[in-house]
């Protein structure tokens, strides 16, 4: 839990789960004089590690970085997404794949609760039409008030400034994480990197030398998932059939007496039992 967490009064209640401890914490405010404080205590932090950062000093960039996490309030969930991001960024430097991967997945965690349920990448179609709530809302000006109307537009368009460095900041995430993933191998890790490269693919924002990475990434992928997994399945059948044959020993049988054949379909096999001569 972020050392900055403000305490409720429902902190001292036996028998919560600790999702709606978890849920409580993140609900919670400071006051707004102590949130700006704690944040700007987060973003001197900041900035002391984006400079460890060009420095070439990672492991240094990533406990200042920790650091200004413990600083800012759990629940600016934007601004804990940015950190989370720089931090991923440092581990790709040293090329720590796992925490690369889970770093930039909690990332995209904070970025989700950033944006409202039906703007969220996993609520696009949800309306039958392809499109959210927010591409078709249209904003009503009554022309009656400027002074409120300015104030309005500007607010309106510090919205789209926000959710445009949320998808930018996004798709960094994304990158970082199908790298990592690639890295990491095997059929799991691999899979997960081409859902993400193909959410990448279908983004609009990537710049030309990620898009040329995201096409070739996707064009390899297939291949490599195919034979992790026919390896995986290998080294499965292979620790099944000396399990079996420490069962079947005491009746005098061995898994030789059973024949396993891959249907080339579907990747399976079926199994069928021969008498020795």
């Amino acid at each position: 839990m972020n050392s900055n967490t403000p305490v409720t009064e429902n902190d001292h209640q036996s028998g919560d789960s600790d999702s709606e401890a978890e849920d409580i914490f993140h609900d919670a405010r400071f006051p707004a004089d102590e949130e700006a404080k704690l944040l700007s205590e987060s973003h001197a932090q900041k900035a002391e590690a984006n400079a460890l950062f060009a420095s070439a000093c990672y492991s240094d960039a990533i406990s200042t970085y920790d650091h200004a996490l413990a600083s800012c309030p759990n629940y600016l969930d934007y601004e804990i997404a940015v950190l989370r991001s720089n931090i991923a960024a440092c581990y790709l430097k040293l090329e720590d794949w796992k925490t690369v991967m889970d770093t930039a997945t909690a990332c995209i965690e904070s970025l989700n609760r950033c944006l409202p349920a039906s703007t969220r990448p996993d609520a696009v179609g949800a309306r039958g039409d392809g499109q959210t709530d927010a591409q078709v809302a249209v904003v009503e000006l009554s022309g009656q008030d400027e002074e409120a109307e300015q104030k309005e537009l500007e607010c309106l368009e510090q919205d789209d400034k926000r959710k445009e460095d949320i998808r930018r900041i996004r798709t960094k995430a994304l990158m970082k994480r199908a790298r990592a993933r690639v890295e990491l191998a095997g059929w799991a890790n691999l899979q997960g990197a081409e859902d993400d490269y193909k959410e990448l693919a279908a983004m609009d924002n990537l710049p030309p030398q990620d898009k040329k990475v995201v096409q070739k990434a996707l064009e390899e992928l297939p291949q490599k998932i195919q034979a992790a997994r026919e390896n995986e399945m290998g080294e499965m059948m292979g620790k099944l059939k000396d399990l079996g044959n420490g069962i079947l020993k005491p009746f005098g049988l061995s898994t030789d007496n059973f024949k396993f054949i891959k249907d080339d379909n579907t990747g399976g096999y079926s199994m069928q039992f021969q008498s020795g001569s």
